[in-house]
């Protein structure tokens, strides 16, 4: 499946990112929800402006108990249907009685097959039969970001489109429109977390760092990404 890039004009409301991506894929379209300020923005978003947008999550085994709760909170207030995937049991398995619980920590290559078991292997199973997916994705992030478009052809998996909509909002408006939203918001971020993945490889940050300094703290910046994102 493969569709057209739409065109976006530099100042798109968020709400007009999703609509042209979502018209423009040309089917069904679904959020790959993280339930983070972002994700929870977007569902907001498209709930506000009745787009038809579906959302799915990976549960990769090792989230946090408040990361559920977010979960929880979105279906009550929007009777959301949240399409869960998870790793297939064997290759966990396999990978832990192999290489121990904490594995990741060992080196790039290894911290990558845990990432491929838990969120690559999965997405893939969640994007089949989509014609887009949406991300909450922002430039400002991490340097592994800065060059995102508000929408792209994801070669990687089958043509189908990426929808970013939130490129270009900076955490202040992102925390600004939860706010006053009053949307569902994970107890963590509170507790000095800004980005929020599985519970061993992820912590709070300190002053003056990036808002992905917590994630896989022990790597070097430029290869902050789990691979659900390749370019």
């Amino acid at each position: 499946m493969s569709a057209n890039i739409p065109e976006i004009t530099a100042n798109a409301t968020p709400a007009e990112i999703l609509r042209a991506g979502i018209e423009a894929a040309g089917g069904p379209v679904s959020l790959a929800c993280s339930f983070s300020l972002e994700d929870v923005a977007i569902i907001n978003i498209a709930h506000e402006a009745g787009l038809s947008l579906g959302v799915f999550a990976l549960d990769t085994g090792r989230l946090n108990e408040e990361t559920y709760e977010v979960a929880d909170a979105l279906v009550e207030r929007y009777h959301l249907h949240i399409d869960w995937f998870f790793p297939r049991h064997e290759e966990v398995e396999r990978l832990e009685r192999a290489e121990g619980l904490f594995s990741f920590r060992e080196s790039l290559d290894k911290r990558h097959a845990c990432c491929h078991i838990r969120k690559v292997e999965p997405l893939s199973r969640a994007l089949t039969g989509l014609a887009g997916w949406v991300t909450g994705m922002r430039r400002e992030q991490s340097v592994t970001r800065s060059d995102l478009k508000a929408v792209e052809l994801d070669s990687l998996n089958g043509g189908i489109l990426k929808i970013n909509p939130l490129i270009d909002w900076s955490e202040e408006q992102l925390t600004s429109y939860t706010d006053e939203h009053r949307l569902p918001k994970n107890r963590l971020y509170s507790q000095g977390y800004r980005s929020i993945g599985c519970a061993p490889c992820t912590r709070a940050v300190q002053p003056g760092e990036d808002a992905r300094a917590g994630r896989w703290w022990w790597e070097n910046p430029e290869n902050k990404e789990c691979g659900l994102h390749r370019r």
